[in-house]
């Protein structure tokens, strides 16, 4: 009887033993993981270098999705085929299975094609959102007549366009950084139309305000061409009914984004009140030899805030 209770007890301690090392190595397997998780950055950009002729935003857009990739971080970075993008040089190609896709745009269907091509000294691919009616001009928002007319139409076409296409890439962003002005509707869109959608309900916005002012204000239309299924009066109540300029444009995206930079070392001065009233984190200028490091410590900031 002696020999059966000590060998019960043995039996005993040896599965409680096993029971808590197999904890611990599941414990141990998750924090590692963890660790080992890479932060996905999604830079949607106005402009890109060498696509177009170098300016500020083209040139952050092109050095510092590569600086952060660098970082450890996994990217993905869109823009604009504008038709001076010269897609011979460049060798853009289309993606059959992310093109296809109609967007409705003020009642009229507009077909989405995806492009795309890389940098190969960066290891950097850029997605391109190209339409026919949007994007094929010689110049990317103004020509020898002035600032065009549906400026404000391809603004609403791209972002919708960025968003449909990451969703068919099943890619699920941490950082949402978004780059000029023609970005300036994805935070509106993440946090009140695809706020439930799996790919984008944990997605941190950035939204970066450069000196890229239009002069030409959207029109009294605008903020009813912006509502789509998800966005309510309520949510775009600073925008309807009224012309809206740069200024107008660059608030309203700060108010639906979680943090913002300050791209160029200029800006309008009561944009940036606007973002001190509301109390957003902000980013003030970085130099150029500064800022990759500044932006990579800022996301951070970001996710844990």
């Amino acid at each position: 009887m002696l020999y059966l209770y000590k060998l019960r007890r043995l039996i005993l301690f040896k599965f409680v033993y096993l029971g808590f090392f197999c904890y611990l190595c599941t414990l141990i397997c998750f924090l590692l993981n963890k660790l080992m998780e890479t932060t996905k950055i999604l830079f949607i950009a106005q402009e890109i270098t060498p696509y177009l002729p170098e300016s500020e935003i083209g040139s952050v857009c092109r050095f510092l999705p590569q600086a952060i990739q660098e970082k450890g971080r996994e990217i993905r970075t869109f823009m604009p085929r504008y038709g001076c993008v010269n897609e011979r040089r460049n060798q853009l190609h289309e993606v059959i299975r992310l093109s296809g896709m109609n967007l409705i745009i003020d009642d009229s269907d507009h077909p989405l094609i995806i492009k795309v091509a890389s940098i190969q000294s960066a290891r950097m691919q850029v997605y391109f959102i190209d339409n026919e009616d949007f994007f094929q001009r010689k110049y990317p928002f103004a020509d020898e007549n002035g600032e065009y007319e549906d400026n404000e139409d391809r603004l609403i076409f791209f972002v919708r366009g960025v968003l449909e296409t990451v969703k068919k890439l099943r890619w699920t962003p941490d950082i949402i950084h978004c780059h000029g002005w023609i970005s300036s509707l994805i935070p509106l869109y993440v946090k009140k139309a695809f706020n439930s959608d799996p790919f984008f309900k944990n997605s941190k916005i950035v939204y970066s305000i450069y000196s890229d002012e239009f002069k030409k204000p959207f029109s009294r239309r605008f903020g009813e061409k912006v509502k789509i299924d998800g966005v309510c009066d309520s949510d775009i109540h600073s925008i309807l009914g009224k012309a809206i300029s740069f200024a107008d444009l660059s608030k309203f995206a700060i108010e639906h984004s979680d943090a913002v930079i300050q791209g160029s070392s200029e800006i309008d001065e009561s944009i940036v009140e606007h973002v001190k009233q509301l109390g957003v984190p902000f980013l003030t200028y970085q130099s150029t030899e500064n800022y990759a490091d500044a932006y990579n410590e800022f996301y951070d900031s970001v996710l844990n805030h």
